[in-house]
């Protein structure tokens, strides 16, 4: 009788344990789920309305490309990460991070780059500055602060110093310009202007 009252109660004790523990068990996820880190509505719809007003100030596009054609038959290229338009009429556009290229119909390409753009839609010339770096398909590899680009036919201009490397050594200038050339329909030439220096590296 002793036995099957100890047998008895094990197995009370046993069905009670079957019914708690799993309904402790939901009491520890809830309380998990209640003391986790909870997203506040209204600080989320104040960070929203932050940014949209930020971007009906100041309109941009991400990751922009622009591809087109000189008169010249030119292909060029530009990208950006950031572009912002205008704010007033007449004023230049904004470009951040620029690449671009420029490729004439006898496959001769130039990439430039560049911290920051200007683009003046008035005269289809982008106005690259800070840390521009220009290089092309004849070996040269430079760098200047400024240099203008325009977009209606193959030329560009640097109105400031230029220093890097061409075919034959090393090159310094006061300026630089890519202009067509006139003993040759579809060529170009760079020219440096100022105080040149270049030192000769045979190859």
């Amino acid at each position: 009788m002793t036995k099957r009252r100890a047998f008895d109660g094990r197995s009370r004790t046993v069905g009670w344990l079957k019914v708690t523990l799993p309904l402790i068990a939901l009491g520890l996820l809830s309380t998990l789920f209640l003391v986790s880190n909870r997203i506040d509505p209204d600080t989320a719809v104040r960070s929203s309305q932050v940014d949209v007003e930020s971007r009906l100030r100041e309109p941009r596009l991400t990751n922009p490309t622009y591809a087109g054609t000189t008169t010249d038959g030119s292909a060029i290229t530009i990208q950006a990460t950031e572009a912002r338009s205008a704010q007033k009429t007449g004023a230049p556009s904004t470009t951040m991070d620029v690449t671009a290229s420029i490729t004439t119909l006898a496959g001769a390409r130039t990439d430039l780059r560049s911290d920051k753009a200007l683009f003046n839609d008035e005269k289809n010339v982008l106005h690259l500055t800070g840390n521009v770096q220009i290089a092309d398909t004849k070996g040269y590899r430079l760098s200047t602060e400024t240099l203008d680009a325009n977009l209606s036919r193959t030329e560009y201009a640097s109105p400031g110093p230029v220093k890097g490397t061409g075919p034959i050594g090393q090159i310094t200038a006061n300026s630089m310009a890519l202009i067509s050339n006139p003993n040759a329909d579809g060529s170009y030439l760079l020219v440096f202007n100022g105080r040149v220096k270049l030192i000769y590296q045979p190859q």
